[in-house]
């Protein structure tokens, strides 16, 4: 068997899949295009990207390893009709992306966002106002404006929205702080909820499901059916007090809609992480609004994720060499 690698990978790397391939196929590290070109006519896998050009060369292609979860990028209609099976690195990044998450809640919950803006103005006020503190005679029993600036988080409910892998330690870490949990999926017969999941509903619910939510988090595949779908009618379903955060594909969200329901306060806050345009323009109006925490696209980020990749590419190719039900299989119609 042959297997085609592009772009190419490490030293090290590629001695690891050497190991796993154990001299059972010939591993082909492609530096370039032209080297993909000329070499994939015979080869049985691909790990990588693979372009059009790639796949109208390749005569025996049986299976493709992509190095990336989201699609949106990748999948191409001759690729969809192409009888290989594609997998993706699914499943990498749950718990990193979830801790990402509770940061957000946390930050709103306590005020977190507003307190490091005022340090650097070296602004000592705490929200609910100083006269809160110094007016409240009567001791730590009686609920004062600084108590009401704050969220008790096990009073609030989260609606995780795609119940993947990632939404699901989304989930699970919410229920570690007493957040009462619901989920939409597309698919919710085939979810497999943590323990403590009120319940996962069908996409046909997201509106109902939407006004019962405090905390609401994105954490589903940018696809033809969710490319827009957090629009001004969607966001509008929310409960006024409600938080946006949008970890999952920034095409998902309508940003000028999202814009005016920040600004209007139809909505509490957002935190986000994907953006439909990438890097954010530096004029772009949500870089000024308190009530919305910005990161660059960071939240898959950690030193654990390397290995993980690594590992998914290995037990892969040692199950396609041996014959065995692959992990990660995509839907090439549906984008994950």
């Amino acid at each position: 068997m042959k297997i085609l690698i592009h772009p190419a990978v490490e030293a090290d790397r590629l001695s690891a899949l050497l190991e796993t391939a154990n001299g059972r196929a010939e591993l082909v590290n492609c530096e370039t295009t032209a080297d993909v070109l000329r070499t994939i006519v015979d080869a049985d896998g691909f790990l990588g990207k693979i372009t059009p050009e790639m796949l109208a060369r390749a005569e025996k292609l049986r299976w493709i390893q992509t190095f990336t979860v989201s699609l949106e990028h990748y999948i191409f209609p001759d690729l969809i009709e192409h009888p290989c099976t594609l997998t993706n690195m699914r499943g990498l990044f749950g718990d990193v992306i979830a801790d990402q998450v509770m940061g957000y809640v946390i930050c709103f919950a306590r005020n977190l966002h507003l307190y490091i803006r005022q340090q650097i103005e070296h602004r000592y006020e705490p929200a609910g106002g100083e006269s809160a503190r110094v007016n409240n005679a009567y001791g730590p029993g009686v609920v004062n404006n600084m108590d009401r600036a704050t969220i008790f988080l096990p009073e609030t409910s989260m609606l995780v929205v795609g119940m993947g892998a990632i939404g699901s330690e989304i989930a699970r870490r919410a229920l570690a702080f007493g957040i009462k949990v619901r989920g939409v999926d597309e698919h919710p017969e085939h979810v497999q909820a943590s323990a403590g999941v009120e319940s996962v509903v069908g996409t046909d619910q997201l509106k109902a499901e939407l006004a019962l939510a405090d905390w609401v988090v994105i954490a589903a595949p940018h696809t033809p059916l969710t490319e827009g779908w957090f629009n001004a009618d969607m966001i509008q379903a929310m409960k006024p007090a409600g938080y946006l955060m949008n970890i999952g594909r920034g095409a998902i969200v309508v940003l000028s809609d999202l814009v005016q329901a920040l600004q209007s306060g139809q909505i509490a806050g957002a935190a986000l992480d994907v953006f439909d345009q990438e890097p954010l323009p530096v004029d772009h109006p949500l870089w000024d609004m308190t009530n919305c925490i910005i990161t660059p696209h960071t939240a898959g980020y950690s030193t654990a994720i390397a290995g993980r990749h690594l590992q998914t590419m290995q037990e892969n190719l040692s199950r396609f060499l041996s014959d065995e039900p692959l992990r990660n299989v995509v839907d090439k119609r549906r984008w994950y």
